[in-house]
C-alpha cells in the first residue's frame, strides 16, 4: 500500500478545502434561501433560537451561547431583526438592566414559509451522504462544537 506524504495536521485538508463554484457550500445553500427575505444564516439562526424558548424571552449572551456561529455582536444582530419587525426587545421585570429579545408573530410567521426551502436545500445537498453518515456526521460536529 502506498501512502501519500502527509501535508500537515489531519485538520488541514478541511481548514484549506475550497468548495467549487459548481457546487456551493451549506451557508451558501441557505444564503441563497434566504437572501430574498433579507436574513443573514445567523439572523436565521437567532430566530430559530428565539421560537424555540418562546414564549420566554433570552438575552444576549443566552442566544450568542446557542448560535451554530457565534458572531461577536449579537446586540447588532438583534437591531437588525427588530428593525424588520422579526424580534422585539423587553426590560427584565426584576433586573431592568437587563435587555430580553422574544420573537413577534411576524417573525414566527416568516420562519413558517422558509423552513420547508431551507429544509429542501439541505436535504438536496446531504441527501446523498444516506441516514448513516449523516447521523456520523451530526455526531462527529456536536463532538468538535463541545470541545470548542
Amino acid at each position: 500500500m502506498t501512502r501519500r506524504a502527509s501535508r500537515g495536521p489531519p485538520w488541514h485538508d478541511v481548514s484549506n478545502a475550497r468548495s467549487s463554484s459548481r457546487r456551493p457550500s451549506l451557508l451558501q445553500a441557505v444564503g441563497r434561501e434566504l437572501k430574498p427575505h433579507r436574513l443573514t444564516p445567523a439572523q436565521y439562526n437567532a430566530l430559530r433560537i428565539l421560537r424555540g424558548a418562546a414564549p420566554a424571552a433570552l438575552t444576549c449572551g443566552e442566544i450568542g451561547e446557542r448560535l451554530v456561529s457565534p458572531g461577536p455582536d449579537v446586540t447588532r444582530l438583534l437591531d437588525r431583526l427588530e428593525a424588520q419587525g422579526l424580534v422585539e426587545r423587553l426590560r427584565d421585570e426584576a433586573d431592568r438592566r437587563l435587555v430580553r429579545a422574544r420573537i413577534t408573530v411576524r417573525g414566527l410567521e416568516l420562519l413558517g414559509r422558509i423552513d420547508e426551502p431551507v429544509a429542501a436545500g439541505l436535504r438536496h445537498l446531504l441527501g446523498p451522504l444516506g441516514p448513516t453518515r449523516l447521523r456520523t456526521l451530526i455526531e462527529l460536529l456536536e463532538r468538535a462544537r463541545r470541545r470548542a
